[in-house]
């Protein structure tokens, strides 16, 4: 599960949403905090966030991602990483380089493992691969 969300986090920064959007959990209670707005619960709000978030991003080079802890019973797991990539937001020509904290917690349901949570804050921590 955790390969297949990465590959569609690399969608995700290329402006495309639909594949992250597949692994959600279609229930009242999933919850989504990310830094571009705020918090929203259930999948209505959700799709709502989501699809605001990828219309700020684009051309995004694939994610770097860093494992700091994950876990994982029978029907529960979750995963803490460092995101790190670089892109285009709104309307800038430029690429800006991004790092975020991120938790996300699935959840197995009718046997398929699902995003139930996520949770990611812009990391104010430096790069540590960056040695300029």
């Amino acid at each position: 599960m955790l390969e297949r969300y990465q590959e569609t986090l690399n969608a995700f920064v290329r402006g495309d949403a639909a594949p992250t959007k597949r692994l959600w959990s279609r229930r009242d209670d999933v919850t989504l905090a990310n830094p571009l707005g705020p918090a929203a619960r259930g999948w209505a709000d959700v799709e709502m966030t989501i699809d605001r978030a990828v219309s700020q991003v684009r051309e995004g080079d694939p994610v770097q991602f860093e494992r700091i802890s994950e876990y994982a019973s029978q029907d529960l797991g979750y995963v803490l990483w460092t995101k790190r990539t670089r892109l285009k937001t709104a309307g800038a020509d430029q690429m800006t380089p991004v790092s975020l904290r991120v938790t996300t917690i699935f959840r197995r349901e009718d046997g398929d493992w699902k995003i139930i949570h996520r949770h990611g804050i812009r990391s104010r921590f430096p790069d540590p691969s960056n040695r300029s």
